[in-house]
C-alpha cells in the first residue's frame, strides 16, 4: 500500500527547505502538551498489568462520560486498521472529504467504497463513517442526527479524534449501542501524539473483538501512566479548552490580516482559503514553519495552533513578510 499524504511529514519539509528549528503546524496537535506527571520507572521496566489497563479505562470512561465498553489502543489509527481488516465487508459510505486513511484501509480490506458529501446519503450503508468534527474543514454533525443515522446503517463509525474541544458534539455518552463505534484520540488534545494512545468505544461485542485483536498488551506502560493521570486532570482539561478557544480566534485574526478566508476548523487546527496554498505553504516553510496543503484543493491551507509565544511571533513575522 503506497504512502498517503498526511500532516507531520517533516522529513519532506527538511528535504525541500533544509534543516532548522522547525515549527510543525501541519498536524493539529496541541503544542503545549500535558506535563503534570512523572512516569514511574516500573512503567518502563515491567509489562503492563490488567489492573494498569483497567485503571486507564476507568479514567477514560469518567473523562468521556460514557457507559460504553472501551478498548485502549495504540492510537485511533490502530482502531481504523483493525476495524477495516477484521470487520464485516460490504458497502462503506464515508462522509467526505475527510481523513484519507478510511478510504484506503476499507478498500484495501475488500469493501466497496463511496465517498459522499450528502449526510442523508449515508443511510443504507453496511458501514457509515463520519469524522466529527471533521478533518480538515471542521464540519460538525449534531449528535441527534448521528443517533438517527445509526438506525439506518449496519454499523456507524464516528471518529472524534479532534473532539476534545467540542464535548457537546460527542456521542460518547450514547456509545453503548451495538452497531456504534466511537474513536477518540489521546495524543492530539494532550499534545502527546508520540505516546500512541487512543480509545474505541461501543457495544460490548465490537469492543471485545478489538481488544482481542490488539492482544494482551495493547498500549505501553508509559502511555498507561501518562494517560491515566491526564484523563483524571479535569482542571487541566477545562483550562486547555479555554486557551485553545482563545488561540483559535487569534490565528483567525492573523490569517485575516494576510487576506486568507476562514473555511472552518476546530480548537486544534484552522483551515483557510489562501488562493494558492502551495505558494503560502512555501512562504511559511522558508521561515521553517510547516503547514498542510491538500493536493485535491488548491487554495486550502491548514494550520495547527502555535504553542509558546515565541512560535506565535515567528508565525506573525512569516505571514506578514
Amino acid at each position: 500500500m503506497s504512502p498517503r499524504d498526511h500532516g507531520g511529514d517533516l522529513d519532506r519539509a527538511r528535504a525541500i527547505f533544509g534543516e532548522g528549528d522547525w515549527i510543525d503546524l501541519s498536524t493539529g496537535i496541541n503544542r503545549i502538551p500535558y506535563s503534570a506527571v512523572e512516569i514511574p520507572p516500573r512503567a518502563f521496566a515491567d509489562l503492563p498489568t490488567r489492573a494498569d489497563i483497567e485503571n486507564l479505562l476507568a479514567a477514560a470512561r469518567a473523562a468521556l462520560a460514557t457507559p460504553a465498553s472501551i478498548a485502549a489502543l495504540a492510537g485511533a489509527q490502530t482502531a481504523i486498521q483493525l476495524l477495516a481488516s477484521r470487520g464485516p465487508k460490504g458497502l462503506v459510505r464515508i462522509l467526505g472529504p475527510t481523513y484519507n486513511e478510511y478510504e484506503a484501509r476499507f478498500a484495501g480490506a475488500g469493501s466497496r467504497i463511496e465517498i459522499i458529501s450528502d449526510f442523508d446519503a449515508l443511510a443504507g450503508a453496511d458501514i457509515a463513517v463520519v469524522v466529527n468534527p471533521n478533518n480538515p474543514d471542521g464540519r460538525r454533525i449534531a449528535p441527534d442526527m448521528l443517533l438517527r443515522l445509526s438506525d439506518k446503517v449496519g454499523r456507524l463509525l464516528i471518529d472524534e479524534s479532534f473532539g476534545d474541544t467540542t464535548p457537546e458534539l460527542s456521542l460518547c455518552p450514547q456509545a453503548d449501542r451495538e452497531n456504534l463505534v466511537v474513536l477518540r484520540s489521546f495524543g492530539k488534545f494532550y499534545g502527546l501524539a508520540g505516546l500512541r494512545l487512543g480509545f474505541a468505544l461501543g457495544g460490548e461485542k465490537i469492543v471485545a473483538a478489538l481488544r482481542d485483536a490488539a492482544g494482551p498488551w495493547p498500549v505501553s506502560g508509559p502511555a498507561i501512566a501518562v494517560g491515566t493521570a491526564a484523563l483524571r486532570d479535569e482542571t487541566w482539561r477545562v483550562a486547555t479548552r479555554q486557551r485553545l478557544a482563545r488561540d483559535a480566534k487569534r490565528l483567525d485574526a492573523l490569517a485575516a490580516r494576510a487576506g486568507w478566508r476562514f473555511v472552518g476548523g476546530t480548537g486544534l487546527f484552522r483551515l483557510f482559503e489562501t488562493g494558492d496554498a502551495r505558494a503560502a505553504q512555501e512562504k511559511l516553510a522558508r521561515q521553517k514553519i510547516w503547514t498542510r496543503a491538500f493536493p485535491w484543493r488548491g487554495g486550502w491551507l491548514r494550520l495547527g495552533l502555535p504553542g509558546a509565544e515565541t512560535e506565535w511571533r515567528r508565525l506573525e513575522v512569516a505571514v506578514s513578510s
